[in-house]
């Protein structure tokens, strides 16, 4: 027991010298084809020392990253190398890291897939918006009064009924700074110009993460959104729809007139893009069930 002590504290003083553990073969290949010279790997090795072992294929793989002839020898002569004794304590710790780093990485796996699982449940769920609501119209409830619409030239109100009969409404969370929304606006005006007259129950409407009233009207106005939007000085205050928007923009969210998510451009943490959600729309109106998030 006190010799492994001793061993313990002998390669503390090594990692207290070079800041790190001995090398191994795959590290020197590795800092090789880096760019390090094979001087500066000899270097290198006389401050951290060489744990591992020569054979016809590590020598190989040596060799193909750029090893010397002098390296290779030196490496075989056992210049470089530590006593049995520290090699054997050196191999355990670096095992015991290995196996710390690993149960770090599936405990991360395990974490984000909860995380995902809990953002798809929370998504697909019966639950509403609003649990408050949970009845059929409760969109059109909660953005009675709050609608506009532009038309001729100019940004002007919706009628206050004007989503009670929409069955699908789609929140388009779009800016016109975002480059990527500007580029995928005109694709969504050209899809709801085709669908939109052969399914009156269907609506989009207009989540604006502009930074101003002008940009916000500005947006409206040059790419002509023949779409419902939220009235700009209305928006912060529709939080339970920020909830679903996802991460980024452009997102393209589909909801039921209860306020139930049946498509997103996000599945959980992935983002999958607006048109899987377009893809999802044509696969409900051709009769068959939205694709992959609301399959889980």
């Amino acid at each position: 027991m006190l010799r492994w002590v001793y061993l313990g504290f002998s390669l503390l003083a090594v990692a207290a010298q070079a800041g790190q553990l001995p090398l191994t073969v795959s590290e020197l290949s590795l800092m090789l084809r880096s760019g390090y010279s094979n001087s500066s790997v000899m270097q290198e090795l006389s401050q951290r020392h060489f744990v591992d072992t020569i054979d016809e294929a590590k020598e190989k793989t040596l060799v193909n990253s750029g090893a010397s002839p002098e390296l290779i020898a030196a490496l075989k002569s056992g210049a470089y190398s530590l006593s049995t004794e520290k090699t054997a304590a050196v191999l355990q710790q670096m095992d015991a890291e290995a196996q710390r780093r690993a149960q770090q990485a599936d405990a991360s796996r395990k974490a984000q897939a909860r995380y995902d699982a809990q953002v798809i449940r929370e998504r697909t769920t019966t639950s509403k918006l609003d649990p408050s609501m949970g009845s059929a119209g409760a969109i059109a409830q909660l953005l009675k009064g709050d609608l506009v619409q532009f038309r001729n030239g100019g940004v002007v109100r919706a009628e206050e009924t004007v989503l009670e009969k929409k069955k699908l409404i789609a929140f388009y969370f779009s800016a016109h700074w975002c480059g990527p929304c500007r580029k995928f606006t005109p694709e969504l005006v050209d899809y709801y110009k085709r669908v939109a007259p052969e399914h009156p129950e269907f609506e989009i409407v207009f989540y604006s993460e502009d930074k101003s009233q002008y940009a916000f009207e500005t947006y409206m106005r040059e790419t002509n959104m023949p779409w419902l939007a939220i009235d700009y000085p209305k928006v912060k205050s529709k939080d339970a729809l920020a909830k679903i928007a996802g991460s980024g923009i452009p997102s393209l969210v589909l909801v039921d007139s209860t306020g139930k998510v049946i498509s997103s451009s996000y599945n959980g943490s992935e983002y999958l893009g607006p048109k899987k959600v377009l893809a999802d729309i044509d696969a409900i109106f051709a009769g068959k069930p939205p694709g992959r998030l609301a399959a889980q």
